[in-house]
């Protein structure tokens, strides 16, 4: 038994006729009437006497259509209510980020959302990627914005933008005067990085088993605080082009570009897949749009509106 079958009942008793309750359902009159007579097989019952004119329900089958308009009735509700959820844009909107993004992100987004939607209650918080993802399944955050790929098949991903990488480095290390920094010559030589706790890391003695990411430089840390030690303690360490900004603009003529080859990562959404709130998550899409330049933004993004 199908919502589309109670639909079909219902249409011929409006109208009286098979013909014309098929073309008020947008069906083929062959269609509803084979899936009317494989609802009644199913319930062992007569709905309509084909033999009047025009077509009439059964007794038994009067029955079935009043409990099939009820049904109806509920299944619109349902709609309804989750088209209202999915268009509301009030209540609380829990975020999660990682914390190379959050610097850039959490300002703007408070901003925006304070401003174009006050009746949200924004919430942010600062995890690493797993602890997202984790949070994500069990529903304890609404939104995830994370490093993509995500790699986790019940986790829908939406990019957001994409961003270089590029050395920091101190003004008494042998690179400073190089107006670039290949990638070779960066992991040829000892590196402040974050990753299982801040410390400068010798790459020439890194195992075999080992692996070490651009994202890894600062896993579960914060970039000021890389740019700080290599201010103090000299040596280099890479940060993600949108904390340039962040810089102050003294400290920034230590920045310098990564080449052969220029890495890069994107940055995205991530939500349950059975997330329903579009507009809460487009409110969000919008808030990056305003803090992102748009040179850096995903074409997905750009549209102007995500639909779930």
């Amino acid at each position: 038994m199908t919502l589309q079958q109670l639909r079909y009942i219902v249409a011929i008793e409006q109208y009286g006729h098979f013909g014309k309750a098929a073309e008020a359902c947008d069906s083929t009159q062959p269609t509803l009437s084979l899936m009317v007579r494989k609802l009644e097989e199913e319930l062992d019952v007569r709905i309509f006497d084909r033999d009047s004119h025009p077509v009439v329900p059964t007794e038994i089958g009067r029955k079935v259509i009043e409990r099939a308009k009820m049904v109806l009735y509920g299944a619109g509700q349902i709609s309804e209510m989750t088209r209202s959820e999915k268009e509301s844009l009030s209540g609380p909107l829990r975020v999660a980020l990682i914390s190379t993004v959050a610097p850039v992100l959490v300002p703007g987004l408070f901003k925006f959302i304070g401003q174009n939607y006050p009746a949200i209650g924004l919430q942010t918080e600062e995890m690493i990627t797993e602890t997202i993802k984790d949070k994500l399944h069990k529903a304890e955050v609404d939104i995830g914005i994370l490093t993509s790929p995500v790699n986790d098949p019940e986790l829908l991903e939406i990019p957001l933008y994409t961003e270089k990488f590029f050395a920091y480095v101190s003004e008494d290390d042998p690179a400073y005067p190089e107006e670039s920094i290949s990638s070779e010559a960066l992991f040829s030589r000892p590196v402040w990085i974050m990753k299982s706790g801040l410390k400068l890391f010798d790459f020439s003695r890194i195992g075999e088993d080992e692996m070490i990411t651009y994202e890894g430089f600062f896993e579960g840390g914060r970039v000021g605080t890389l740019i700080q030690i290599v201010n103090d303690n000299g040596g280099m360490t890479v940060i993600p082009e949108t904390h340039i900004g962040l810089i102050l603009y003294s400290l920034q003529k230590g920045i310098r570009p990564i080449v052969n080859p220029e890495p890069r990562r994107t940055i995205a959404i991530a939500i349950r897949r059975d997330y329903i709130h579009e507009a809460m998550l487009n409110a969000v899409v919008k808030a990056v749009r305003q803090i992102i330049p748009a040179g850096m933004q995903e074409s997905v993004i750009r549209r102007d509106y995500i639909r779930l």
